[in-house]
This record gives structure tokens, C-alpha cells and sequence, in this order.
């Protein structure tokens, strides 16, 4: 427990002062009872208890604790706190340029990444991430929101798709270090670099489905499962599919999801489907985030003026039952 004001303490002198002052008062009391009763005035009352001094106590007590009051405490509790990290791992392959989701496979991603952002609470922090042929961190787990919304507004599309990168880099984003391809998921990493357990960690994969590199992402999704996190996929297009323009050429596209459920399969994910922001809402519901404790502050003050007016009740009552007033 802290103190905002010390200074008040200053106060408590007056305490040794009031006790001083209660025992010359007896000291009175029991003279002019002796003098009175050699006069005959006064018949000498037995010996009374310690009860006696239970009234002035207790309002002692209470101008003690209410002194204290003053001084404005500030004591320490520990309380629970659901906190947990999500990635947004994007996919801004030329694949998501196609408008078979409108406006576009990637717009719609950012459009419902957007209410999904919007709704978390702060204890949440989110990460961005870019993934096509190779895959970047664009915005480190963070509570603000701002600086996450412009990360998103910042994609756009290009390049050939790497599912296993966009794993592995959400997966670095929540280690806080890169993590390479896996060789053995219980050694970590190819170099064996220990990478820890992340419970309530997600990363929400918002792609198509369709993984032009050779890397498999089963592989890295087994290497996020060890480490306790989570891949949410979220497949973006449908799955008859569309043309696009690339460099002068025509390319078929369409939904893959396949592969998309074999990664949500691997970590305790859920595969979904999304075409606006409630699909994307549904997976914060998944999440499960994780209890932690920690020390908050709170000022007691109130408390503590509760307990000396219980005291100075208390003594009162005391008083009044025993002599007919207070003091």
C-alpha cells in the first residue's frame, strides 16, 4: 500500500494527545468519587471492567483511521485479464485482384478486416501481415487501431502466392523473431530455434486458397499447432472462379479450400467462407484468449473513511448504552 498524501499522517499526533487526555479525565473522575464518598455523598461503586473503556476506544479508533483516510491510500490488487495477439495475414497475390468477391477479393478482405479490428478490445493486440511469393510483417502486434487500419489500407495486390510464408511470418510476428521453414515441428525450426508456446494467439489467413509455392503449408501449420497458435483461414473468391489480367495474359483463378482446411485441420482452427465483415466477425468468437493476472492499482480512500465510520458508530452506540451519551 502507498500513500498520495504523507503528509497527512502528520495528523495521528493528535491521537497520544486524546489518549492523554481520556486518562486524566478518569483520573478526575475517580477523585471527585473518593472525595464525594468520604463526605458520605457518594457510596463507592465496585471496581469496574475493562468495558468501560470499549466507547472511547472505538472512537478513538475511528478519528485514528479516519486520519489515515486523509493520506489518501493506494493499495495494489491483482486482477484477472484476458489478453491475446492476432495476426491478419493477408494475401495480395495478383490472384486477389479478381472481382468475383466485390469489390475485389483483397478489398473485401480489408473491408471485413476492418469491423474485425473495430470490434476488438483493447487487451487484443493485432498484427499485419503481407504475404504472396515471399511474406512481411507490416505492422508489429500493437493496440493501436489506427496504426493497424493503415497498414491494411496500405495492400494491394501482387506477385504469386506462399500459404507456408503467410503462416510463417504471422508465426514470427507472434514470436517476436523470424521463424523459418519447419523441418520437424516438435525441434521448432529448421536450426532448432526454440519458439515456445503462444497460447492465445491466432492467425486469421485471409486468402484464396491458391499456393503457388513449393513450400507446403501443412508443414508450417503443424510448427504454429506446436506452439499453441491457432490458424483461423478465411477463403476469399468462390470456388467456379473468374479471369484475370496479368501482364497481357488471361489467368484462371478460383477458391481453393482445400488446403485451407487441412491448416485450420492442423492447429484447431475453423476453415470459413467470406464474402463481408459478419463471416470475418465470426472468427473473434473462436479465439480463445487467454486469462493472465496482473497488479492493478486502486485508491482505497473510501474504503478506508467506510471502516472509521463503522468504528465511530460503533462507539457511539457503545457510549449511549452504557452512559445515556455519547461522551
Amino acid at each position: 500500500m502507498t500513500l498520495t498524501w504523507p503528509w497527512a499522517l502528520a495528523g495521528l499526533l493528535v491521537v497520544p494527545v486524546l489518549v492523554l487526555g481520556y486518562r486524566r479525565v478518569l483520573r478526575v473522575q475517580e477523585q471527585r468519587r473518593v472525595a464525594l464518598a468520604e463526605q458520605g455523598l457518594f457510596m463507592p461503586a465496585p471496581r469496574r471492567g475493562w468495558w468501560r473503556h470499549v466507547g472511547p476506544a472505538l472512537l478513538i479508533g475511528a478519528l485514528t483511521v479516519l486520519v489515515l483516510s486523509l493520506t489518501r491510500p493506494v493499495a495494489s490488487f491483482a486482477e484477472p485479464h484476458r489478453e491475446g495477439t492476432v495476426v491478419l495475414a493477408f494475401d495480395v497475390s495478383n490472384s486477389m485482384a479478381a472481382t468475383d468477391v466485390k469489390p475485389s477479393r483483397l478489398e473485401a478482405a480489408k473491408a471485413a478486416a476492418r469491423g474485425f479490428v473495430e470490434k476488438q478490445p483493447s487487451s487484443v493486440r493485432i498484427a499485419v501481415v503481407a504475404f504472396g511469393g515471399t511474406a512481411l510483417v507490416t505492422q508489429r502486434p500493437t493496440d493501436d487501431r489506427t496504426a493497424v487500419l493503415a497498414a491494411v489500407a496500405r495492400l494491394k495486390p501482387s506477385g504469386e502466392t506462399s500459404l507456408a510464408d503467410g503462416v510463417l511470418t504471422g508465426l514470427s510476428a507472434i514470436v517476436g523473431k523470424p521463424v523459418k521453414a519447419p523441418g520437424d515441428a516438435e525441434a521448432g525450426t529448421t536450426d532448432e530455434t526454440a519458439i515456445g508456446f503462444h497460447g492465445g494467439t491466432a492467425i486469421v489467413l485471409l486468402t484464396d486458397g491458391e499456393n503457388t509455392a513449393s513450400a507446403d503449408p501443412v508443414k508450417a501449420a503443424e510448427l504454429a499447432s506446436a506452439a499453441g497458435v491457432k490458424v483461423e483461414p478465411i477463403g476469399l473468391g468462390t470456388p467456379e472462379g473468374t479471369v484475370i489480367q496479368v501482364d497481357g495474359f488471361s489467368v484462371a483463378t478460383a477458391l481453393d479450400e482445400t488446403s485451407l482446411q487441412q491448416i485450420a485441420q492442423t492447429t484447431g482452427g475453423t476453415y470459413r467462407r467470406a464474402t463481408d465483415a459478419a463471416s470475418l466477425a465470426a472468427v473473434y468468437d473462436a479465439i480463445e484468449l487467454q486469462w493472465t493476472m496482473r497488479t492493478v492499482p486502486h485508491e482505497v480512500t473510501s474504503w478506508v473513511a467506510a471502516f472509521a465510520a463503522l468504528l465511530l458508530l460503533g462507539g457511539a452506540t457503545v457510549s449511549v448504552l452504557r452512559q445515556g451519551r455519547v461522551i
